[in-house]
């Protein structure tokens, strides 16, 4: 295949797998572009993108070399190959890579080293896929910003000043700098959707247990590992390589390596879909900007067939919150502040989630916040009774600083707000986790930071999500990545 070197580097999986097959391109000349990539723009923690906590560059070669020789003796005897064969993946460091450092961004785990692969690792790597980088996220994956002590800042491609999200920020920053092809991700209150809109790609939050994850916390029904990539196709092949019933997971359900199909027309397959449109879910704010795009969005699906519908929620911002810190200071505070050591070991932004969880909780039982949980899902259900799906916004803001703690919260659309997680409209969809939901590129706002939109579906229909995430990547201008100085 012909193409300048960050084409080829920012080159999507399926096209990628059938060029393997066709031999025009070898699974080398990939990853040689994408680790050419990683070494002009990556930089370091002062420097840079800073995506990466850990790169295998050598070993990633070998493989490609194996994976290429696999091509040639599969043309010639006319053999399947491995659904991943080949491609390079950058994993999130969270997911154990056994004999591995798997710190988490925590100093109390300097050094630790996991002793398995994760199930999503593991599955990855029997799909052929060619784990050649880890990413980076904030202490314990606990913030919607990446930054960390002791792994530094990262930043967002399309602007420097920004952070790519959180928490797996690191993920969404190699994908739009082409610095990887697929990555892993994680989400327990908008972990993948939320860098996936600022950094231009695609996110997905499985239904809960439909892609297995490791035991304790696999076992809290906020949580879920999951894919990013640059398209809404790629995203669907990671997926699909990742879900389904897994003996570590007691939670996973469902067959594994099923393909999500996408329709050839995806547009002509979007009429006479019903959809609902909520630009606020009740009562989040929402810039202006964003709201925009989100209503071209809906526009565009309009003109396409769809029949657009407006919805309201009764949801307030401070349900919301109440709601997801009740949760969190029963299950995941507590494990932040055990598997640190002690809160005064912790970044500023872990510290202050660990109090305000913890203030939760002593205001609220697991009882009582299970049915607020319940509360929230039954009006979500009601809202959506008489529709396919539904869309709204994924952030409220077009931007949150590389480096901010937000400790004296934020301004969003003229209004403050005490938290900064008031600039997502993902975690209600961790309350309501069996609703499968895609983050997909709405625009770019005009910091040069993309916006994105979510699609929203009913419990574990996952076809539907992707169906009508396909139709919206195809009616929405493609934006071009990001034109990024090379490091020092």
């Amino acid at each position: 295949m012909t193409g300048s070197h960050g084409e080829l580097a920012h080159l999507d999986a399926v096209t990628a797998l059938r060029a393997f097959r066709s031999l025009e391109l070898s699974p080398v000349e990939l990853l040689d572009a994408v680790v050419d990539q990683a070494g002009r723009v990556n930089g370091d923690r002062e420097t840079g993108i800073n995506a990466f906590t850990e790169t295998f560059f050598d070993e990633a070669r070998a493989e490609a070399e194996r994976a290429a020789t696999a091509y040639l003796r599969a043309a010639r005897d006319e053999e399947p190959t491995a659904p991943l064969l080949g491609i390079p993946v950058a994993t999130k460091e969270k997911h154990n890579l056994a004999g591995r450092r798997i710190e988490q961004g925590l100093a109390a785990h300097a050094g630790r080293v996991a002793a398995e692969d994760h199930p999503v690792v593991e599955r990855i790597r029997r799909a052929g896929g060619i784990i050649h980088a880890r990413t980076t996220t904030p202490e314990f994956s606990c913030a919607t910003v990446t930054h960390s002590p002791m792994w530094g800042v990262t930043r967002n491609p399309w602007n420097l000043a920004a952070t790519p999200g959180g928490s797996s920020g690191g993920a969404g920053a190699a994908l739009a700098a082409g610095m990887t092809t697929l990555a892993t991700a994680s989400d327990i209150a908008g972990s993948t959707r939320v860098p996936a809109a600022f950094t231009g790609t695609v996110g997905y939050k499985a239904p809960y247990g439909r892609i297995p994850g490791l035991p304790p916390l696999s076992a809290d029904w906020y949580r879920g590992d999951g894919p990013m990539a640059r398209t809404v196709a790629d995203t669907a092949l990671l997926a699909s390589v990742m879900s389904g019933q897994h003996p570590a997971d007691h939670a996973s359900w469902g067959p594994q390596g099923a393909a999500i199909e996408l329709p050839e027309d995806p547009v002509g397959a979007l009429r006479g879909t019903r959809i609902g449109l909520s630009l606020r879910l009740g009562d989040f704010p929402v810039e202006p900007e964003v709201e925009a795009a989100t209503v071209d969005v809906a526009t565009r699906l309009e003109r396409a067939g769809a029949v657009v519908v407006p919805l309201d929620l009764p949801w307030t911002g401070d349900q919301v919150m109440r709601t997801i810190f009740a949760h969190f200071g029963h299950i995941l505070a507590p494990a932040v502040e055990r598997e640190s050591g002690g809160v005064e070991t912790l970044a500023p932004y872990a510290q202050r989630f660990i109090a305000d969880a913890r203030r939760a909780a002593e205001r609220t039982s697991l009882l009582d916040s299970l049915a607020l949980d319940a509360a929230m899902q039954r009006e979500l259900a009601a809202a959506m009774a008489e529709v396919d799906a539904l869309i709204c916004p994924t952030n409220a803001v077009t931007a949150l600083s590389a480096e901010g703690d937000y400790l004296n919260g934020i301004d969003i659309a003229g209004q403050h707000h005490d938290h900064y997680w008031r600039a997502h409209l993902t975690s209600p969809f961790n309350v309501a986790n069996r609703c499968p939901v895609l983050s997909v590129p709405s625009g770019k706002a005009e910091n040069g930071v993309p916006t994105g939109i979510q699609v929203v579906g009913h419990p574990h229909e996952e076809q539907q999500v992707f169906r009508i995430a396909a139709a919206i990547e195809a009616l929405t201008p493609r934006i071009q990545w990001p034109t990024l100085t090379p490091t020092a």
